[in-house]
């Protein structure tokens, strides 16, 4: 049997493996969570239900086919459930990688340990309810500060603003390491948080930062500014309402303070320069001029980093792939997708990378989608002439795995936890389970497999 292995259970693994099935292969998911769905169900905001449940219904379809079989709750990496080499040992003909990037780039500062200094990524999986996360601290006081300036720093300062379930929240400020014509989020993100911009203390920021600025060519006067960022602002009948957010442009986090009781209390900023380069392109510089901001919390979202446990080796922008310089447009069918050995300077033959895994930080589900597509059609190439490996089936697999200590999730356990939630009725918070710590999930599956299995034996219990 040749059978192919997908490493993770996002978009791009969920229609590689979909791809990979429907060309009638045996196909195993090997998931690092319990639920399928990535960054696709925890990464998303929450109140973006309609897009996670577009998601759910076609990650479902996929899991629906009789040949693609599952197994959550096992993470792949040396220092985690299952080696790479341990993986290979279950003899599949192909692996294709869609783990992602599941690690946030740290910012390597004096003081970054402190109490409430969090990545931007690990505190949207808390507050998505990732498993894994649930039950760690990630306690927001009342001044908070939020480094980067990209979606995802907007996605938390609305959270922080709007939707947090305690709110405790007094002020957000975005720290931008560039200027404000330099913004990376969209415009509809930036919407659901513009009446809580003070379009005076806007104003200020843009005076303070303008001759520096200038220097670069970039005129940051407030008229165009706030109409091409900000235009709500501009409306006559706009109020800011509290609590407060605010920008903090051309600045870098230098250090952070902590109080006796090791809780962040201050960010050391430096002032940076703004450089025009020959290309046209601007960067950012450091000067020595500081200034220190009063938070008592920091989130930082400036970019995501691959995990280099998982044994594969390592390029510029992910794991390595084959150099393809004539066509490097991920969305071109001639784009390699193939693992590389630099080292060695050959292809890792059957091995594969797709999606975030590929290139971190690029795009959205739907350019997931994509990658996750072409990279199982360049697999499934690779397929028809490769011999036939004898992949263990999946209960040998199975077999194989918890006999190693390890907790799966399969198929059927999916099923019994989705009934177990539909059992307790609707859910009122913006949140989607209501089982969301691990060993509550593994409980509810456990108790709807015993339910079901007295059901089968005693008729009459099916109606309690």
């Amino acid at each position: 049997m040749k059978g192919v292995f997908v490493v993770g259970a996002g978009p791009a693994g969920m229609f590689a493996a979909r791809q990979i099935a429907l060309a009638g292969y045996e196909t195993f998911i090997f998931n690092r969570d319990i639920r399928p769905g990535g960054l696709a169900q925890y990464g998303i905001y929450p109140l973006k239900t309609k897009m996670k449940t577009g998601l759910r219904k076609q990650f479902d379809q996929t899991l629906a086919l009789p040949n693609v079989h599952y197994f959550g709750h096992v993470q792949i990496g040396a220092a985690y459930d299952l080696s790479l080499a341990k993986l290979e040992a279950f003899r599949p003909a192909a692996i294709v990688f869609a783990s992602g990037a599941q690690g946030a780039k740290n910012l390597g500062l004096p003081g970054e340990d402190a109490k409430g200094v969090y990545a931007s990524k690990d505190f949207v999986y808390n507050y998505n309810q990732l498993e894994s996360h649930v039950p760690r601290d990630f306690s927001t006081h009342r001044r908070i500060a939020v480094i980067g300036v990209g979606n995802v720093a907007i996605d938390v300062a609305r959270w922080l603003l709007l939707d947090k379930p305690a709110k405790y929240t007094e002020s957000v400020v975005i720290v931008a390491r560039r200027g404000p014509l330099e913004v990376k989020f969209d415009k509809k993100e930036i919407e659901h948080v513009e009446p809580h911009i003070s379009r005076a203390e806007l104003v200020t920021e843009l005076e303070r930062v303008k001759d520096r600025c200038a220097k670069a060519n970039q005129d940051v006067s407030p008229d165009k500014v706030i109409a091409t960022h900000f235009p709500h602002l501009n409306d006559p009948a706009f109020a800011s309402i509290s609590p407060r957010l605010s920008f903090r442009f051309l600045s870098s986090p230098k250090a952070f303070v902590a109080n006796a009781e090791e809780r962040v209390t201050q960010i050391v900023v430096a002032e940076n320069d703004l450089i025009l380069k020959a290309d046209g392109t601007t960067s950012a510089r450091t000067t020595d001029a500081t200034s220190t901001l009063d938070v008592d919390t920091v989130l930082f979202a400036i970019g995501d980093k691959h995990d280099p446990q998982i044994g594969l080796p390592m390029g510029p922008d992910g794991y390595a792939t084959k150099p393809n310089s004539s066509q490097p447009d991920a969305k071109s069918d001639a784009t390699s997708f193939e693992v590389w050995d630099p080292a060695g300077g050959s292809v890792r033959s059957g091995q594969f990378v797709v999606g975030w895994a590929r290139k971190a930080s690029t795009g959205l589900a739907g350019l997931a989608r994509h990658d996750g597509e072409l990279g199982a059609r360049q697999a499934i190439e690779f397929l028809k002439n490769a011999p036939d490996s004898n992949t263990m089936t999946e209960s040998e697999i199975g077999v194989q795995l918890t006999g190693s200590g390890i907790r799966i999730v399969d198929k059927q356990d999916l099923a019994l936890l989705a009934r177990a939630e539909q059992r307790k009725g609707p859910i009122a918070s913006p949140n989607s389970f209501h089982f969301i710590e691990e060993e509550g999930i593994f409980d509810a599956i456990d108790e709807e497999r015993g339910r079901e299995t007295r059901a089968k034996n005693t008729p009459e219990v099916a109606a309690d």
